[in-house]
């Protein structure tokens, strides 16, 4: 029997392919809203030269970010960033954002390049970020990218949708971070793969844009093709000054029909960690308190919000990072950094000892400024933790929250949060 109603990929999807309704499995052919590329945009142009260079189909809806080795770090690296500023300006693109910008995820959505119900692919599997306002985000690759550039359509293969029923309030010491480690844990790497995930319930009211963020970034981890959160008044008061077309309409079909549904019930959350070297490798906090740490991270697209900053501040405040500590501080944009200067967040961290960098994607990826020695350990706010992400591939990297993360680079050791938040 066929549900009348319709998931929110779903919906999406049909509404992208022109079709009244889709199906889960159904091949479509989607008109794109809007295409991100980052550093690999130097692939892409690789791509779009063996297509003939053809006129790029919309050069407003197309998005181009520098972020991920900001500034370069390589000889090569800065070579291909040279490639990008010569096209973006031999095409006259209006919408670059240059190495002074930001991690591109939190650039897309700050910037009004997002809005519910829009279809937005970028070349980085963290795309699915933008599920956070109700748009279906996910990562393609160069070759696609190319496509995408030259015809503003693509073929996908429409998902079907995992359901999250959230309810209850998180705790003190407890973040959005510590609900989808325990998602992912539970689900498995591989056990959303081509499937989207929605997030649901009355929980959802109480957690913001910065919060839904996390959900739907990471919901790639377990494999999922999307990570979609309803638009709701805090979507619609967010995106106010931010976007400036009108919102597609999008809601949720009670008679959808989902493979599963889980129910969470927030309130019974703890902190938790994702131990090396795979990211559902998660246990609660308790579990691993006293584990030695090297190097903190708090930042990255998955962390790296002004809220975040805020939890790590108000931990830090007044007190001086363990002696034995690398702490780095990466704001996710040059907006947040700028009101985390303006907050006095940023003083605070230097008096607090740590090291606060340009907003990027450089200690995240392992590609510079934090790479890890051959047997250090770091703890990071960050989305991915396999062998060798954050360096050396002897080194480990544990994944958690921003107030885990302070609270750790105060003790030197892994710490329970909720015992100094």
């Amino acid at each position: 029997m066929i549900s009348m109603g319709q998931t929110l990929a779903e919906q999406i999807l049909a509404r992208a392919s022109g079709q009244d309704r889709v199906e889960p499995g159904d091949i479509v052919t989607a008109k794109v809203d809007r295409a991100m590329s980052h550093d690999n945009t130097a692939l892409v142009l690789q791509r779009f030269a063996e297509l003939g260079s053809p006129e790029i189909w919309d050069p407003e809806r197309v998005i181009i970010m520098l972020d991920h080795r900001v500034p370069a770090n390589q000889i090569e690296v800065a070579q291909g960033h040279r490639r990008i500023r010569e096209f973006v300006k031999a095409r006259q693109l209006p919408n670059f954002h240059d190495l002074n910008t930001g991690v591109c995820h939190q650039v897309m959505v700050e910037q009004g390049h997002v809005g519910p119900g829009e279809l937005i692919l970028g070349t980085d599997s963290h795309s699915t970020s933008y599920g956070a306002l109700g748009a279906f985000g996910t990562g393609i690759g160069a070759t696609e990218m190319a496509g995408v550039w030259a015809t503003g359509e693509i073929w996908l293969k429409v998902p079907g949708s995992l359901r999250f029923e959230l309810t209850g309030a998180l705790s003190r010491g407890v973040s959005a971070k510590d609900l989808i480690l325990k998602v992912i844990g539970e689900l498995g790497a591989g056990g959303a793969n081509y499937k989207a995930l929605e997030f649901h319930g009355p929980a959802l009211a109480e957690l913001s844009i910065a919060e839904r963020m996390t959900l739907a970034n990471m919901s790639v981890e377990a494999g999922a093709k999307a990570g979609l959160v309803p638009p709701d008044r805090v979507t619609r008061e967010y995106l106010t000054d931010r976007l400036q077309r009108p919102l597609k309409p999008l809601r949720t079909d009670e008679e959808a029909s989902f493979l599963a549904s889980h129910d969470l019930d927030l309130k019974d959350l703890v902190p938790m960690v994702a131990r090396p070297h795979g990211v559902d490798n998660v246990c609660p906090v308790t579990e691993m308190v006293g584990t030695s740490i090297d190097q903190v991270v708090i930042g990255s697209c998955t962390n790296g919000r002004l809220e975040d900053l805020r939890v790590a501040a108000s931990i830090l405040g007044g007190e001086q990072v363990h002696r034995e500590v690398r702490l780095l501080i990466v704001p996710a944009s040059t907006e947040v950094m700028g009101s985390a200067i303006t907050e006095g967040l940023i003083t605070i961290f230097l008096e607090a000892g740590a090291v606060v960098l340009n907003p990027g994607c450089g200690p995240c990826m392992g590609a510079h400024q934090g790479v890890l020695a051959p047997g250090e350990r770091a703890l990071a706010t960050t989305n991915r933790n396999f062998k060798g992400r954050m360096g050396s591939p002897e080194s480990e990297v544990f994944l958690a929250s921003p107030a885990t993360a302070a609270a750790t680079a105060l003790a030197g050791v892994i710490s329970d949060p909720r015992e100094v938040v």
